[in-house]
């Protein structure tokens, strides 16, 4: 009876502890609702705000990348026009060689003429005995005065040409170097406005990174004030039922938080370490996809710095459905088997993208980069060069994004390419 007596004493003690700190614990629960809903709403606000940057970002890369292709362009028309110039430089040459002979023909022929006088045909017909003699000689003079008149025009001729081959000459090299010094204005220009689109972009990831790391907290938080709550109230109603649970019923309320604290330790998953290198080195394989397993090669050289099913961004929700290959810039993307370009633009999260159909399902996706060589149609060859590697997409590093669908189902990369040391 004794011990009976003390339990229930020992309840009526309990019963307003517990009862206040119900309250107390509600109250943290409301403070912490309150807090998330006030976090929800201000990453969606950044997140809008980072759609309409990302927005820009997409109009920059697109526009760097049709810049790209405008200065090769460029290159080689600068490239035909130095072939241009060095013809014209020849026929150049051959103008003033022209030039230098005529030169001395007109000249003999001057001097014959200033040694002959001026009075030929007077002499010849004061001289001659015999009139068909004359009669031809006076043809051969003819001739010789024809030819005279005909080798002055040509040298005039020669000079006109040669005067127009250097205005061309003069004229195209000034064009060409308008259009290459306009072309690289565009291009810093466009090459300033990406840092500042990406400088925004950065800073705005770190604010949602930031929000999101903090309403993960309080809606953790939220949870276990909510478990704790949840056990209070339990308490309460068993020592209503039965003053003697209440001391069990706290021991298995504290051995739960106990035990979720051992399954639920704090931390971060850790970033993978960077893989192996990779080459688009070797033969190509020529059967048909599904039989390539182990045999494609890389679509690029470099290093594997995500693999496939790794923590993307240390978020162990996201995961990698292919892998990154960190690579130089501007290096050749190579498409690891033949088929057909079924997509090439620019997508969010994954830059500049090229998608490849190789029949029965299978599909290779290459992403972030610099420019595209290839459009939506086009039938590309094992091998064959379809982007460059870049950055696009907010990607601070130039690397690769490499990834293998069969049947919609993404699959590990390193299992259909050769193994690299």
């Amino acid at each position: 009876m004794f011990r009976t007596l003390a339990l229930v004493i020992l309840a009526s003690l309990i019963t307003p502890v517990m009862a206040d700190q119900r309250a107390e614990t509600q109250q943290q629960l409301d403070q912490a609702a309150k807090d998330v809903g006030e976090l929800k709403k201000l990453l969606k606000q950044l997140q809008e705000e980072k759609s309409g940057v990302q927005a820009d970002l997409k109009k920059t890369e697109t526009e760097m990348g049709n810049l790209e292709q405008q200065v090769k362009d460029l290159q080689q028309e600068l490239k035909d026009s130095e072939g241009e110039i060095q013809r014209l430089d020849g026929e150049k040459k051959k103008l003033q060689e022209a030039r230098a002979e005529q030169q001395r023909l007109i000249g003999i022929q001057a001097r014959a003429a200033y040694q002959s006088g001026q009075q030929e045909y007077v002499k010849l017909l004061l001289n001659q005995q015999h009139p068909e003699k004359f009669a031809r000689t006076l043809t051969y003079y003819d001739y010789l005065s024809q030819a005279r008149l005909e080798q002055l025009s040509a040298f005039n001729e020669t000079l006109r040409q040669l005067a127009n081959v250097e205005q061309e000459i003069t004229a195209q090299q000034d064009q060409l170097n308008e259009q290459k010094a306009a072309l690289e204005g565009r291009r810093e220009q466009l090459a300033t406005a990406r840092k500042e689109r990406q400088q925004a972009l950065a800073k705005l990831n770190q604010d949602f990174s930031d929000r999101d790391k903090k309403l993960k907290a309080r809606q953790q938080e939220q949870a276990e004030l909510g478990k704790v709550l949840k056990t209070i109230e339990e308490t309460l109603a068993r020592q209503e039922r039965e003053a003697r649970a209440a001391e069990e019923a706290r021991k298995r309320a504290l051995a739960e938080q106990q035990r979720q604290l051992r399954e639920h330790p704090a931390g971060s998953p850790a970033r993978p370490a960077n893989g192996p290198m990779v080459s688009s080195a070797g033969g190509n394989f020529g059967g048909p996809f599904a039989k390539a397993r182990g045999q494609l090669p890389w679509p690029v050289d470099g290093r594997v710095v995500a693999r496939f099913g790794s923590a993307r961004g240390g978020d162990s929700r996201a995961k990698w459905d292919g892998v990154l290959i960190g690579a130089a810039e501007g290096s050749s993307v190579r498409a690891v088997h033949g088929g057909r370009v079924v997509f090439a633009d620019w997508l969010r999260g994954a830059g500049l993208l090229v998608i490849l159909d190789h029949g029965n399902g299978y599909l290779s996706l290459y992403g972030h980069n610099q420019r595209l060589l290839k459009s939506a149609g086009d039938i590309v060859k094992a091998g064959e060069s379809i982007a460059t590697v870049g950055n696009s997409g907010g990607q601070d590093t130039p690397a690769l994004y490499f990834a293998i669908r069969q049947q919609g189902r993404p699959t590990d990369p390193a299992q259909w390419c050769r193994a690299q040391g």
